[in-house]
């Protein structure tokens, strides 16, 4: 049946009975890093749990948006506060001749070699901050990984877990009796499904489920920050590295020149250089793409969301297309891979029972319920004197809504903390406590934000995590 309005058409929907095709403790949605680190930790803390991905592969931007790099393990002195999940990960990954980091004794150097190493392949911004005491950069502990690779071991350590995995499955609705959470709607080439679960786990980056199941948030996004654009990224493979170097450094003005002709051109005037073992020939490419109007893009807008990714494609070719004719070192380039996955930077986050804003960036503050240490190394001098933040637990559990965690950048911060502290070992550490907490809260029976945070923070420890 349709009505009409003045403004709008509406249809309603006929009601239908679904299948319920598991029954489960944990039922996570949304595979990237806090999905992954959610199901890994729910499964090995004994919850019978399912995760649900929308693509045909894990890893979310760490894998399909090209997004490989693993930043801000460690502060600037080279201290490691991420441990846990993301050193097993990387672990692994090493293993496999995958990841690439510098080496121990490296990691807080302020020695030119190991500066120099990272400065060469314009990966400053992920290895190199500045010790405004020392006066000099030092190089922080930060890896790059190999995301085809990296796909395959996640796949491998889910099922290692215990937990079970649906891919090509999109959570679309959380099931509800009231304010709570019990279990989700997904739909996938099999039809319009569901799981029923003690406890739901919003993983899916833009808080899809806890909108719908009617949980207080905030969408306010700078549109100066990152956060508040969509991204894409290509990988040129090929490239001349040394050729590309020596016009770079050896003929500063005319490769500036150059770039600025290039973004004139509409091609990105900015390029890494990959540090990945036998990827030494490749060049990589993030290209943001900021609205010309200076507004924060929309992620939950599907006109912005074609928009962008036609408009990014199309700047991805004439990347290529002027690299190929004008700058040295890429002249016999080919493209290796253009990410199928959009870049989404920031947006919905869950207004929870603690919200992180600029006043912890300085109050040094350790919660009860810490449950990770994240450095803090990009915020000048305040760093220096600050180098860690912790999160409480509070931060993943939504104000109004029971049997649900929210475990991905949607976690409770304001957008000026979300967009320094929502890349992807953030969400693996988020994942990873909301993970054992929502196992502990299905095994005692009892909601998620009723936990005790003692056990919590003792099974994190147990797992390696740091706590400070």
């Amino acid at each position: 049946m349709a009505t009409e309005s003045t403004s709008t058409k509406t249809i309603t929907e006929p009601s239908r009975q679904l299948k319920v095709v598991r029954e489960v403790d944990v039922v996570v949605v949304g595979g990237g890093p806090g999905g992954i680190g959610s199901a890994v930790a729910a499964a090995r803390t004994g919850a019978k749990t399912l995760l649900l991905e929308r693509y045909g592969h894990l890893g979310g931007m760490a894998t399909g948006g090209l997004v490989n790099i693993i930043p801000n393990l460690s502060d600037i002195t080279g201290r490691q506060y991420l441990f846990g999940l993301n050193q097993e990960l990387l672990d692994r990954l090493t293993a496999r001749g995958a990841a690439s980091y510098p080496a121990k004794p490296d990691w807080g150097s302020a020695e030119d070699r190991v500066v120099d190493y990272y400065h060469k392949a314009a990966l400053d911004w992920f290895y190199i901050r500045e010790d405004y005491k020392l006066k000099r950069n030092r190089v922080l502990y930060t890896a790059v990984v190999d995301p085809e690779v990296f796909k395959d071991e996640l796949n491998d350590m889910v099922a290692e877990s215990g937990a079970d995995l649906l891919l090509h499955a999109w959570g679309v609705l959380p099931i509800m009796e009231g304010n709570q959470a019990k279990g989700v709607i997904f739909e996938s080439k099999s039809g319009r499904q569901a799981v029923l679960a003690q406890v739901v786990i919003d993983s899916t980056g833009d808080g899809d489920l806890f909108v719908a199941a009617g949980a207080e948030f905030d969408n306010t996004l700078n549109p100066e920050l990152r956060t508040a654009m969509l991204a894409n990224v290509m990988w040129l493979t090929h490239v001349d590295v040394n050729k590309f170097i020596n016009f770079r450094d050896g003929q500063a003005q005319d490769y500036e020149a150059l770039m600025k002709e290039a973004a004139t051109q509409g091609a990105h005037p900015h390029q890494f250089l990959s540090v990945l073992k036998n990827h030494e020939d490749c060049a990589w490419f993030h290209m943001f793409q900021p609205r010309a109007d200076g507004q924060a893009s929309d992620a939950m807008d599907v006109n912005e969301l074609t928009r962008v990714d036609i408009q990014a494609r199309k700047k991805a070719l004439v990347t290529y297309d002027f690299y190929r004719k004008n700058v040295p070192g890429f002249e016999k380039s080919i493209i290796m891979t253009i990410a199928p996955q959009l870049g989404l930077q920031g947006g919905r986050r869950v207004i929870g029972e603690y919200t992180l804003t600029e006043k912890d960036l300085v109050t040094d503050e350790v919660f009860e319920d810490t449950i990770a240490v994240f450095a803090n190394n990009d915020n000048g001098t305040i760093s220096i004197d600050h180098p860690t933040l912790c999160i409480p637990y509070r931060t993943m559990v939504p104000k109004v809504v029971e049997g649900m965690l929210v475990a991905c950048r949607a976690y409770s911060t304001a957008d000026t903390i979300n967009h320094q502290f929502n890349i992807i070992p953030h969400c693996l550490a988020l994942g990873q406590a909301a993970g054992t907490a929502a196992a502990l809260a299905a095994d005692a029976g009892v909601q998620p934000r009723a936990v005790d945070y003692a056990t919590l923070r003792e099974r994190l420890v147990k797992q390696g995590v740091y706590l400070g």
